[in-house]
């Protein structure tokens, strides 16, 4: 979708359910960020879209000066990069009210400032809590011109995916159709547990290849990236544990600190990798 097309709706500061899928996003950002970190490797791009909703505000002294505007906001930001302790990206949204923010700006945010996330693979939605509460509110209509206004598969209220059903070995979503209409077979929702213990697909078919790079160029392991992250850095963050053993097998040292002082260690815990942690333990890791 266009930025300038993109949604805006309000919602009651007090709103309990919101706060709750807002929550959700959060516990799940991981796989938003796991996703975000493989786009980054392909060749040929597989997102379509990528977004983080998250909540502004402008500093007291901006709110002193605009005493009839809102506190809070909550618009989504594309261009999304992580480094484990800030999250930045790019604004898609003109605010309403806010006077310390425009459309088109680089923002900086805090996991608590987070309220929900989506990627869309092949014109479905991945993600999107707090998109499906506000799609549950709605009438039949307005939630079709809803979807109209994205351009993307939503698909049934109470269900959202983390990620594409082939990454846990299920089938594949069921498209809408004729029969839709009349209410047809409702989609299961996804198993979050399933989803918790399924490597990335990219994960497990990239391991030969970098087993062979390190092999070949075993300084590689020790190379940094532009923000000062080695592949052990950057795999670990990503929850990529046939990376890190890869990594870790070829002399990465699993204490370093990257650029920010964060250790993998730190990188994988901050979000829930455990699998990634355990076998940094194993190398030395605290």
């Amino acid at each position: 979708m266009t930025e300038s097309k993109s949604p805006i709706f309000k919602s009651p500061a007090d709103d309990t359910e919101m706060e709750q899928a807002a929550a959700k996003a959060r516990q799940t950002f991981k796989y938003f960020w796991r996703e975000m970190a493989w786009e980054h490797r392909r060749i040929v791009p597989g997102l379509e879209l990528a977004a983080l909703k998250v909540s502004l505000s402008d500093p007291p002294e901006i709110q002193a000066k605009n005493p009839g505007g809102l506190e809070v906001e909550h618009m989504w930001l594309l261009d999304v990069e992580f480094d484990g302790k800030q999250i930045h990206g790019t604004l898609i949204n003109s605010p309403h009210s806010l006077r310390s923010f425009h459309e088109g700006d680089r923002v900086t945010i805090v996991g608590k400032q987070l309220s929900d996330w989506m990627y869309v693979i092949a014109g479905n939605v991945y993600g999107g809590f707090t998109v499906d509460l506000m799609r549950s509110r709605m009438s039949k209509g307005e939630r079709s011109q809803h979807d109209k206004a994205w351009g993307f598969d939503f698909g049934e209220v109470g269900v959202v995916p983390l990620v594409p059903p082939e990454y846990i070995g299920d089938p594949p979503l069921k498209k809408k159709g004729l029969f839709s209409v009349f209410g047809g077979s409702k989609s299961t929702p996804q198993d979050y547990a399933k989803v918790a213990g399924c490597e990335h697909p990219m994960s497990v078919n990239m391991r030969e290849s970098l087993e062979q790079t390190l092999t070949k160029d075993p300084k590689m392991v020790q190379q940094t990236d532009d923000r000062g992250y080695s592949f052990l850095h950057q795999l670990s963050l990503a929850g990529s544990f046939d990376g890190v053993d890869v990594c870790l097998k070829h002399g990465a040292d699993a204490r370093a600190p990257a650029a920010n002082g964060m250790t993998p260690y730190a990188l994988a815990k901050c979000l829930g990798w455990k699998r990634v942690m355990e076998r940094l333990q194993q190398a030395g890791a605290t």
